[in-house]
């Protein structure tokens, strides 16, 4: 009877399983296409071989623009993360004023990219907007055309926007903490901190690796935002490899070179993806 079960679900989830690969697999074999052939007019392909590989992983460009990708990254994962946690520990457990606030923290999740693009855009311009006037107002150091402001207002806005999922996330954990383990640490004398290292974080540990999945994968994608706000610049110091990809496919019609960055990029993220699964799996054990 089990071993029918566990047939019936395999089959349960055989459409979307080939749906979901077939939506894969034909645009990743169009993107290989691409990056083996030089492309003339959109239609006209000569074989190249690994010409546009060797071109990518020589370019300097390249390997900037992606380090300015995964600095972006790792600056607002060390700070979503343990903003996100500090947040939903000082949020109420139970009764309306938990619903209220879970619901502030979820709104940013349902603001599309662009929107959130265009909202920081208009809250960090130095004439109308509320962060600019104040900013500016503050100091004479504020502007748009300097990386270091360009640099904090993309990741406030990535903060504002995300920083609610790993609220939502580590809220879920500490709810299902049961209120034993509370009871018995209290017992045993402990502080506050000790609960934290020894309670809590503990069982929060699979959850933020997850919200590290997640935002890692997200934070590496990065285009509409930075986009928005400061079109990649001043220069090219918010210029983040999604939007190089595009301004190469897009404005130079380099197919094949962008094809060959894209599916780099992409081997990248998985072998990231997949160190992280190997350590959230070895924590289980």
């Amino acid at each position: 009877m089990k071993k029918r079960t566990k047939n019936s679900a395999f089959w349960l989830v055989m459409p979307a399983s080939a749906l979901l690969a077939f939506s894969f697999v034909v645009p990743i074999m169009a993107v290989i296409n691409y990056s083996l052939h030089d492309v003339f007019f959109g239609n006209n392909f000569i074989w190249v071989g690994a010409h546009w590989y060797e071109t990518v992983l020589g370019s300097v460009e390249f390997w900037g623009t992606l380090g300015r990708t995964f600095l972006y990254a790792i600056v607002v994962i060390a700070i979503e993360i343990p903003l996100g946690v500090w947040i939903a520990l000082h949020l109420p457990r139970f009764g309306r004023q938990a619903t209220f606030f879970i619901m502030i923290a979820a709104v940013p999740l349902l603001i599309p990219w662009f929107i959130v693009g265009l909202i920081w855009k208009v809250i960090s311009d130095a004439s109308i907007g509320p962060l600019g006037v104040l900013a500016s107002g503050v100091t004479d150091l504020y502007d748009l055309n300097n990386v270091i402001t360009a640099w904090m207002i993309i990741v406030l806005a990535d903060v504002w926007h995300w920083v609610g999922l790993v609220v939502l996330l580590s809220y879920a954990t500490l709810v299902a903490i049961p209120q034993a383990y509370y009871q018995a640490a209290q017992i045993d004398g402990a502080s506050r901190r000790a609960i934290f290292f020894h309670v809590e974080l503990p069982r929060l540990k699979r959850v933020l690796i997850i919200a590290l999945l997640l935002r890692l994968i997200d934070g590496l994608m990065v285009y509409i935002e930075p986009f928005m706000i400061t079109r990649g610049g001043p220069g090219k110091s918010t210029t983040f490899l999604s939007q190089d990809l595009i301004q190469t496919a897009m404005k130079e019609f380099d197919f094949g070179e962008a094809s060959a960055s894209a599916l780099i990029y992409m081997l990248i993220m998985l072998t990231l993806a997949w160190a992280l699964f190997r350590i959230m799996t070895a924590s289980d054990d």
